[in-house]
């Protein structure tokens, strides 16, 4: 029976009635119609979940609990990455892993085990790493993301990415039985970098050593938390993702903090920053018949349609072309991104000094590099990559890889 307690939201300034067509009878309910309870609620609309795309960037307690709710709420299609491989410590905090699921990618673990919830859906896994193996394409693509990471990093490489191509996001913290939840719209409501302190770029950078590489003895520790705050935290995460989609009204730039002890509740503006980093915002781009294995050089020839004077790939990844070491002139090539290059690569071998890593920022039409393929300079598949020209800049997405970008499906 319905709870007398909750019967304000029966009341007019409850949700709000989106439907123009006249109010379903709740007497009929298809019994075989898994979504029959869910559209008897005024403003639903089952066929926009299904029609809608979901990005979630973690695959952990947090990951598991949203892509559980996101399957029983018949999403259509959800794109998960996560980096790591299932361990037995998180058999007590994810709800769609098992013991005989250890060493494989969570990832596709939990891809399997959502389509086993909801046959109606689909899922594509993707092991990888957000900042360096997911194209802005994909961003660009989706309807939300929801963030369940664990590190400022990986939260701010998705905010910057989803404010290019305005697309909205939430994001959840969670930590013993405490957890908070936000909600970030662009263009125009605060982002996660305007919310960040010196104190949290200071930590930033500590997981970077003097000659900016990547140190191992920095890895983000591990946060205690209870499988509990998780499902709330996910559940919060959903049900806003659920109201973007839906077109609802969302607090977009607060945060929701709960206090798990004394169990409350409090929201928080976020300011508003005019210098925020964060508030790039691209153009439509054009979308190249090209792919991360084309070579710059033929992205120049398909820019120079659109740009003049001489041409300049600039990389979102700063990339280390190679390790020199100044002191007895040892040298090797190394081309990744400055963020999977790690410290202890940069010992010399010969004389075990430190060597110094050599990085790039942008490829201009000179370089020796243009014969090289994109994804030798860090760029992912269907990514968006920016080339400037003498009277301005383009973007253009790499199309080609747009089939073969999202992990496999499930």
């Amino acid at each position: 029976m319905p709870d007398p307690s909750i019967s304000f939201l029966d009341q007019p300034h409850g949700a709000p009635h989106l439907r123009s067509d006249p109010e379903p009878d709740a007497l009929l309910i298809d019994d075989d119609d898994r979504y029959s309870r869910l559209r008897l609620i005024p403003w639903w609309r089952q066929e926009k979940l299904a029609a809608a795309q979901v990005l979630v960037v973690g695959a952990g307690a947090l990951g598991n609990e949203v892509l559980k709710n996101l399957a029983l709420l018949g999403i259509g299609t959800t794109y998960v990455i996560d980096l790591d491989e299932v361990e037995p410590s998180n058999l007590s905090r994810s709800v769609l892993f098992r013991a005989e699921d250890g060493g494989q990618p969570k990832a596709e673990v939990a891809a399997r085990r959502a389509k086993e919830i909801n046959p109606d859906i689909t899922v594509h896994a993707l092991r990888g790493d957000v900042i360096t193996d997911v194209g802005l394409g994909l961003f660009r693509d989706v309807d939300v993301v929801i963030g369940c990471l664990d590190n400022r990093e990986a939260r701010l490489w998705v905010n910057r990415q989803c404010w290019k191509v305005n697309t909205p996001w939430v994001d959840a913290g969670i930590q013993e039985i405490q957890g908070v939840v936000r909600v970030f719209v662009p263009p125009d409501s605060p982002c996660y970098e305007c919310g960040m302190t010196a104190m949290d770029y200071q930590l930033l950078n500590l997981r970077y050593s003097c000659p900016l590489l990547r140190r191992e003895d920095l890895q983000a520790g591990k946060v205690p938390t209870a499988p509990t705050i998780a499902s709330m935290m996910a559940a919060l995460e959903v049900q806003e993702a659920l109201k973007l989609i839906h077109g609802l009204p969302v607090a977009a730039g607060s945060l929701l903090v709960f206090n798990g002890v004394a169990n409350q509740f409090y929201t928080t503006r976020l300011p508003y920053r005019d210098d925020c980093l964060s508030h790039e915002t691209y153009p439509e781009p054009v979308e190249a018949p090209l792919g991360c294995s084309s070579t710059v050089l033929e992205l120049f020839q398909v820019a120079r349609a659109a740009l003049r004077g001489p041409l300049t790939l600039a990389l979102d990844r700063d990339l280390v072309t190679s390790l020199d070491c100044p002191r007895c002139g040892w040298s090797a090539e190394v081309m990744r991104p400055r963020t999977k290059v790690r410290q202890s690569e940069a010992i010399c071998p010969t004389c075990r000094e430190p060597a110094r890593p050599e990085m790039v920022s942008a490829i201009e039409e000179g370089s020796p590099l243009v014969s090289r393929p994109l994804a030798a300079l860090g760029i992912p598949p269907y990514d968006m990559v920016r080339v400037d020209g003498a009277d301005g800049s383009g973007f253009f997405l790499l199309a080609a890889d747009r089939a073969a970008a999202f992990g496999p499906a499930v």
